[in-house]
Formats: C-alpha cells, sequence, structure tokens
C-alpha cells in the first residue's frame, strides 16, 4: 500500500493495495529509471527494472508476482520511436498476462496515448510526469486489477478489447460484446439458458447475439 502522507504532489489516498506490490519498470535511461525506481521503492512498492523490452517479458514471466508495469515506449534499439514500446504492450496484452500496464512517453503524445489504448494499456502518462500522478496512476491499476481478480473468483470472465483504430467508440462497444458472448458461450459449451443468466439478457437475445457476430457452436 502507498502511504498517503508520503505522495506530496497527490491529494489522494491510496486504498486499492491491501499489500506491497511488485512494480516492473521498463525504461532505458539509467538517470530516470533510477529516480523513478528511488521514488516508487520510498512508497513501499518492490521495484524491478528492465532497459528493454525482451528484458521485460523475460521479468515478467520469471515474476508472477508483478502486478503494473511502467512502460517507456521509446525502448532500444528504436529509442526515439513508439515501435518498441508498443510492440512490448502487444505482447503483453495477446499472452494475457496478469499485469495492469501504464505507458510513460514523451514523443508524439496524441499518437502514442491512442496506440497504447488501442493494444490495452490501461493508463497513459506524458513525461515528465509527476511522482504523485504516477503514484496516483498505480493505485488506479491494483484497484482495477484486484476488483477483476475478484470478479474472476465469481465466474465473471475479464474482457480483451482491441478494435481497429478507424471504428471509434461504436468499434469498440461491439468489439468487446462480440467477445464477451464468444468467451461466455464456450465456457457454456454453447448452452443458451446457462449462457443468458450469466449474461443477464433472455435466451432470444443470446440467438440474436449469436446471429449478429456469426458465432455458432464449431466456432
Amino acid at each position: 500500500m502507498i502511504p498517503c502522507a508520503a505522495k506530496p504532489d497527490s491529494t489522494a489516498c491510496a486504498s486499492a493495495a491491501d499489500r506491497p506490490a511488485s512494480i516492473l519498470l521498463v525504461e532505458d535511461d539509467p538517470a530516470l529509471a533510477g529516480l523513478l525506481r528511488g521514488v516508487l521503492a520510498l512508497h513501499g512498492l518492490t521495484v524491478m527494472h528492465a532497459y528493454n523490452g525482451a528484458d521485460s517479458l523475460n521479468l515478467l514471466h520469471a515474476n508472477p508476482a508483478i502486478e503494473v508495469v511502467l512502460l517507456d515506449l521509446g525502448l532500444p534499439p528504436f529509442p526515439y520511436q513508439i515501435s518498441e514500446g508498443i510492440g512490448t504492450l502487444k505482447t503483453i496484452h495477446s499472452e494475457t498476462l496478469p499485469v495492469k500496464v501504464i505507458v510513460l512517453t514523451g514523443q508524439n503524445e496524441e499518437e502514442a496515448a491512442l496506440e497504447a489504448i488501442r493494444e490495452g494499456a490501461f493508463d497513459f502518462l506524458a513525461k515528465p510526469a509527476p511522482a504523485g500522478k504516477i503514484l496516483d496512476a498505480i493505485d488506479r491499476c491494483l484497484l482495477f486489477l484486484r476488483k477483476e481478480q475478484r470478479l474472476e473468483q465469481q465466474g465473471v470472465t475479464r474482457i480483451a478489447i482491441n478494435a481497429q483504430l478507424g471504428e471509434g467508440l461504436k468499434g469498440v462497444r461491439d468489439s468487446a460484446e462480440g467477445r464477451l458472448v464468444r468467451q461466455v458461450l464456450r465456457e457454456t459449451g454453447f448452452n443458451v439458458y446457462q449462457s443468458a443468466k450469466r449474461l443477464g439478457v433472455k435466451r432470444e437475445n443470446v440467438y440474436y447475439l449469436m446471429k449478429k457476430y456469426g458465432l455458432a457452436r464449431d466456432d
């Protein structure tokens, strides 16, 4: 848990964490990495550090206790582009690793934010981000992650959203809806009654959604 009194530029009191959290910092600038590691450690967080995407993925696979990733998008071998950071984010998302990702970048903020959110980032902070904002973002990550874990224990499946950039909000909503319906149908063996119960809709609505998204038993 991040102590409230130790956050000089933040007024929010941390309440998300019930226990100390492990953070993975992915940052290729040694000076900035050292500063961030010191700030995070000062607030009771266990911090691991990687200089590039490949090392960060190795650390994530080896340390399942990691819950939040602070990911700089400008990573070697292309530190002045967002491609390496976005590629790392894509891999984290595609492997459905149980972490939340906060993206940090100082390059083309609008484009970077859009790409990062599209690929599953939980939050986006432009450099230089004050320590208080980073700590507050970590609090939000921990709150959502642990709520999701409780929901999953109750049988509610988390949805992964990956809509095309040009689709807008309707595309994101439809993408999420289609993924959820597909997941629930598979988990119930395409039992329409059970699927309707889990989705909180009528059976007729399940048939409608199956037709809408072209879902069949052998899908």
